[in-house]
């Protein structure tokens, strides 16, 4: 037998590996992000409706990138206990970010909260038909990230359209989706 094909060697690395999962999986990772940027600078001659329908596409590929990453998945594998135990629920915050890099004018900030109780759990689990919590805490996550995030941006919209009149979005911007997810208490 060789070396690479030993049953116990590989076992052994099979072990090792899961014991470094192991001492990941205490890192709690509380939020889930994603950053956009666009570098393409609008034409000069462009309506302020077009540079705000360009910050929501941006706003729009933050949360896709959200949505799909895996540290929302890895968000909900963590949440998997609620559906467990009665009475417990958490907390969280949606927020959206947008950066203006080359103006002086600070970041736009919109916040929405929402709240993930058991009841909703045990909805999700009859719509979807699956006992997996993970997967019922990922479709609850990422319905509070969609509605949090039109929320969110409803919110500072008004913002937004200072920011184009200012002509802040003319250069590069940067937006960021990130949901938060806590313990209630």
């Amino acid at each position: 037998m060789s070396f690479r094909t030993n049953p116990d060697r590989i076992l052994d690395h099979i072990d090792r590996e899961r014991s470094r999962d192991d001492d990941g999986r205490d890192d709690f990772a509380r939020d889930a992000s994603a950053r956009e940027l666009d570098t393409e600078v609008p034409d000069h001659d462009a309506t302020p409706a077009e540079r705000v329908r360009r910050i929501f596409g941006l706003v729009e590929k933050a949360y896709m990138a959200t949505a799909s990453g895996p540290e929302i998945r890895r968000l909900a594998q963590r949440f998997q206990t609620v559906g467990d135990i009665s009475g417990h629920h958490a907390r969280g915050d949606v927020s959206v970010t947008v950066s203006y890099l080359d103006h002086e004018r600070m970041d736009d900030v919109g916040l929405s909260p929402f709240e993930i109780v058991p009841a909703r759990l045990e909805e999700t689990r009859k719509v979807s038909k699956t006992n997996r919590p993970d997967a019922n805490a990922l479709r609850i996550l990422r319905g509070d990230l969609r509605t949090g995030v039109l929320s969110a941006y409803r919110k500072m919209e008004p913002r937004l359209r200072d920011a184009v009149r200012e002509r802040a979005d003319i250069g590069h911007i940067a937006v960021r989706v990130t949901i938060d997810l806590r313990p209630a208490s």
